[in-house]
């Protein structure tokens, strides 16, 4: 169970910091952009790494608060996920 939790947050912060970097790249050529809703639900349903790795890496999304705030509640539960599949 918990090689198959691994693997999600794997394959979703894959996901989440393609698009961040996806995003960034819209940005700079003023075209249509990943909504903010979407990096938020991706970072909250595992691709919370992902995202600390797209905001670094691309420096995007730095200057707004709730992006940060939405990464740390999404790390604080999935490492909870995590430490309870271990515990069971």
């Amino acid at each position: 169970m918990e090689l198959y939790y691994l693997i999600w947050l794997a394959t979703t912060s894959a996901v989440t910091f393609a698009l961040y970097g996806y995003d960034k790249q819209q940005a700079k050529k003023n075209a249509e952009r990943v909504p903010e809703r979407t990096l938020h639900l991706c970072s909250l349903a595992g691709g919370f790494f992902g995202g600390w790795l797209g905001r670094l890496i691309f420096r995007h999304k730095t200057q707004k608060p709730i992006f940060a705030v939405i990464l740390m509640a999404a790390t604080v539960i999935h490492v909870a996920v995590i430490f309870l599949l271990r515990r069971y």
